[in-house]
Formats: structure tokens, C-alpha cells, sequence
């Protein structure tokens, strides 16, 4: 496995909160630290490619943009677990989707633009053949946490 160099670290600091929306972003941080936007981009790709990076993507207030979000807790038999899952991830809502220990072993989280499509997502996972039991856990307030790690 890949050691982090500090340099890795210092870009991966950079983009936790400071990835500006913009059409050269890596350009920016290459900027900010000596590199050029290709020498950025390149050590992206290999911190990608060696798990340390798993997205570089945008958080959007769903609220706002009218979409509702909810967390979904189910019950798989063990065997269907790697077919349930790539079920699921069809869906172009589908954010996060984690395999978890205890009875409710498979958790997803799902935003809509309204009621009735999450129904009707919800209802076809219910109905997969590995998928013993479904909870919906939608979201009543929205606690959003911020988490940003100081690789310094």
C-alpha cells in the first residue's frame, strides 16, 4: 500500500473544504502549492487509485433543490447481499449503500424529488428476494456534520 507524503497530504487537506467551484479548480490548488494542475491531477489519480480517495464531489442542500432524503435499514440474506446492493445502486438517488454487522445488515441512504418515486424505489428493494425486512428512516430535521480531517 501507498505511504501519504506530505505533499499528498497538503493537497488532501486543501480539498476538504477549499475545492473552489470553478472550471480550473486543481489548477488553483496547484497554485497554492507549488505544483502544476497536471502534477495535482496526477497524484489524485494514484490516491484514487490507492483507496485514499473514495469521491471528489459537491454537497447541495436537497432541501432546498426540493428533494427529501431518507436512510433505509435492511434485513439481506448473506448470500444475496452482493446482488441486493448492485440492485440498489441503480438508482441515480442512491448516495451512500454500506454493509453492515448485526440483523439489519445492509444501510442506504435515498434522495427523491418527492414522496411518491421514494415509494416506488422502496417498494421494488422490498420486493428483491434476498430483502427479509426494510426500515425507512426518514429524516424529521437535518443534522449536517462537517467532517474534516487535519492530515497534518
Amino acid at each position: 500500500m501507498m505511504k501519504l507524503t506530505k505533499l499528498d497530504k497538503e493537497i488532501l487537506n486543501l480539498l476538504q473544504g477549499n475545492l473552489q467551484l470553478e472550471p480550473r479548480p486543481f489548477q488553483l490548488i496547484g497554485k497554492q502549492l507549488g505544483l502544476s494542475e497536471e502534477q495535482v491531477i496526477s497524484r489524485l489519480q494514484q490516491l484514487k487509485a490507492g483507496g485514499y480517495i473514495r469521491k471528489i464531489g459537491a454537497f447541495f442542500n436537497s432541501d432546498k433543490l426540493g428533494y427529501q432524503g431518507t436512510l433505509v435499514a435492511l434485513r439481506v440474506k448473506p448470500e444475496l447481499m452482493e446482488e441486493t446492493a448492485i440492485f440498489i445502486n441503480q438508482f441515480p438517488g442512491i448516495t451512500h449503500n454500506y454493509q453492515r454487522e448485526g440483523r439489519y445488515n445492509l444501510w442506504f441512504t435515498l434522495i427523491t424529488p418527492n414522496e411518491r418515486l421514494r415509494q416506488d424505489i422502496l417498494t421494488q428493494i422490498r420486493q428483491l428476494p434476498g430483502v427479509e425486512d426494510a426500515m425507512d428512516l426518514s429524516a424529521r430535521r437535518k443534522y449536517k456534520i462537517n467532517v474534516q480531517f487535519n492530515l497534518r
